[in-house]
């Protein structure tokens, strides 16, 4: 390792490239929890390196290596929170005009900035164990609940509690790396935690099944049967009562048994829709690139994807994501042949 830090700040590229690169996936990963978006997270991710390999000639070694790439990937994160310069996603106005939709049970104020992870770059994640003082599981971590509960924190509530109770790192750790004290980083998390305790499921609620379990598997295959079926009873009958349907990044939020049923009559299922799923898996969570059949030709045409949230034999949370290039992430086509 000293040798190859060395080489790298004599300007050797490629010791680097082999010191970075075992942290880079998880790197991605953080900003990822932070921003919401797999395309501002891997935008990030490059800033990040591109600031260690200009700045290595000045790193002093008082943290490890690890510490010091995620104390330039959190301000970095912290600076695209704060810029201001992100845009609404290009589909916000598209999917409004498209077709009205019902009164939402709840209207959040902003747009959602999340996107779905796909569960293939998280296996690629080394299985560190968090530090000691880190609250969440990884793959908890990584939740679409977690991460929309994350969504409503103000930046440095935000970035503090992915370092504390996900990462594990120490209060002073959390304040070198964002350039705060002590007692501000514990007042920001404790703030933080709060929010977070009103946001997420209670800890008492039953547990999604273990992934591609028997009772997972049979969950999704009813969902794919009776979605691709446009039997909105039979999905209704897999939902929990107090179920939730989202669109990010719509701000609309459909909440019980009566409003989804209710939306997905007057738009998701509508009689003239008929759906294709092909499954893959999301944060953890069992997913579906979505594609809409084409009556007049045997074109499958690309409509967003859908991840499901599942408590038990029920379905929590369907989260519809609208944005069709999402599909690429997990390495679906823009349309297919029926």
């Amino acid at each position: 390792m000293l040798e190859m830090l060395a080489a790298a700040r004599a300007g050797d590229g490629e010791a680097f490239r082999l010191l970075v690169e075992p942290y880079r996936r998880e790197l991605q990963v953080h900003c990822y929890r932070i921003l919401g978006s797999v395309q501002d997270a891997e935008d990030v991710l490059q800033e990040t390196l591109l600031a260690a390999w200009r700045g290595i000639g000045g790193y002093e070694e008082r943290a490890s290596v690890r510490t010091w790439l995620y104390r330039i990937a959190t301000n970095r994160c912290l600076n695209a929170l704060r810029g201001g310069s992100r845009r609404p996603p290009e589909q916000l106005a598209a999917y409004r005009s498209e077709v009205p939709l019902p009164e939402p049970t709840r209207r959040r104020a902003e747009p959602s900035w999340l996107e779905p992870y796909p569960d293939v770059l998280l296996d690629e994640l080394v299985d560190d164990v968090p530090g000691p003082e880190a609250r969440y599981e990884s793959r908890e971590s990584v939740s679409l609940a977690f991460l929309t509960a994350l969504q409503q924190l103000p930046a440095r509530q935000r970035v503090v509690l992915v370092l504390r109770d996900v990462l594990g790192f120490r209060a002073a750790e959390v304040a070198s790396m964002i350039g705060a004290t002590e007692n501000a980083v514990n007042s920001a998390l404790t703030r933080a935690r709060s929010t977070l305790a009103r946001e997420l499921p209670p800890a008492d609620r039953e547990r999604a099944p273990l992934p591609n379990s028997p009772q997972e598997r049979r969950v999704v295959d009813g969902f794919v049967r009776a979605f691709e079926a446009g039997d909105i009873d039979g999905v209704v009958a897999m939902l929990t009562d107090d179920a939730w349907l989202t669109m990010p990044p719509l701000p609309l939020e459909y909440h019980g048994v009566d409003d989804v049923r209710h939306f997905l009559e007057t738009v998701a299922m509508r009689g003239c829709f008929r759906h294709v799923l092909v499954p893959t898996r999301a944060n953890g969570q069992p997913a579906f690139g979505c594609y809409l059949r084409d009556p007049r030709t045997p074109i499958l045409h690309a409509h967003g994807v859908i991840v499901l949230t599942l408590e038990g034999d029920r379905i929590s949370t369907l989260t519809r994501f609208l944005d069709n290039s999402l599909l690429s992430s997990f390495g679906f086509p823009r349309s297919l042949r029926d």
